[in-house]
């Protein structure tokens, strides 16, 4: 059944969604080809911001639990604070306003939390791995906002912007390397950022598109790597995340209408971590060359 809680998170979703695209709506009829994809990076890195902003407001407790203890306050402080950041963001970045401040400080918050709560865990349980997993899916968030930063400093800051785009090709590069080879290695698993979560019995031939999944990051990641074509690349991770956001979680999301709560919130919540994955490839993208 849908809890408040599910529905704040896909309500704020389709506002900010709905938002993003009608701003964008001149850009999008102008946009040619994969051009047309890239330009929505924004708005498809902003709406899962916006879709976990409400598990940080209505279940303060779950959030407060990854606070590391030595972190100083009440720690339901921070899952409060971290609510209103993520909606801020979001904000920014539909509205186009003070989006290199933004985004600058969106990459310093995912940079820090895989230091902070990832990385930790990764090397406290070096065979785990779920924990990289983790480490590097946040890790790409923080370089696909960085990476957007460095976009909009390429002007006033040359050097800056070059650095920053670099270390956003890099660690796109490295995740997309790893997560295709967790692929290949688990194919029973569902395709996208590699989980915990199997892929469902309704789908056809499972292996054969988690196989695939993997060989179009291989692929990508290889490109970002070598920095051969390096936008398609980028661009090819975002629409393959945007594919399975749409075709294989969306539907996995209405399939769970009805069911228990926990299970409607973990396919929300799919939903966004694979969007956003999508929305920091697409980011990175909108700042290389072809």
């Amino acid at each position: 059944m849908l809890s408040s809680l599910n529905f704040w998170m896909c309500f704020a979703g389709l506002v900010y969604l709905v938002a993003g695209v009608f701003i964008l709506r001149k850009e999008l009829r102008a946009a040619r080809g994969w051009d047309k994809l890239i330009t929505l990076g924004c708005v498809f890195f902003a709406v899962p911001l916006a879709i976990f902003a409400p598990e940080h407001f209505r279940d303060p407790g779950f959030i407060q639990n990854m606070v590391p203890s030595w972190m100083p306050g009440q720690h339901w402080l921070w899952a409060y604070f971290m609510g209103c950041v993520l909606l801020a963001a979001a904000a920014s970045l539909t509205l186009r306003k003070f989006v290199r401040l933004s985004s600058t400080l969106l990459g310093l918050m995912f940079f820090l939390f895989v230091c902070m709560i990832y990385l930790p865990g990764a090397l406290t349980h070096p065979t785990d791995r779920f924990a990289w997993t983790f480490a590097l899916r946040d890790l790409s968030f923080s370089a696909g906002a960085w990476a957007l930063a460095g976009l909009q400093c390429r002007a006033s800051s040359p050097q800056q912007s070059r650095w920053m785009i670099l270390f956003g090709r890099i660690v796109l590069a490295i995740a997309a390397i790893f997560f295709a080879v967790e692929h290949f290695l688990h194919p029973e698993f569902a395709p996208g950022v590699p989980l915990e979560k199997m892929t469902p019995s309704w789908v056809p031939f499972p292996s054969v598109w988690a196989y695939l999944a993997g060989a179009i990051l291989l692929a990508a990641g290889i490109g970002l790597a070598l920095n051969k074509k390096p936008r398609m690349a980028a661009a090819s991770i975002g629409a393959l995340m945007t594919a399975l956001t749409l075709f294989l979680y969306l539907p996995i999301l209405i399939l769970a209408h009805g069911g228990p709560t926990t299970d409607i919130n973990e396919a929300i919540n799919y939903v966004a971590d694979t969007w956003l994955y999508a929305g920091a490839a697409l980011l990175l993208a909108s700042a290389l060359p072809w």
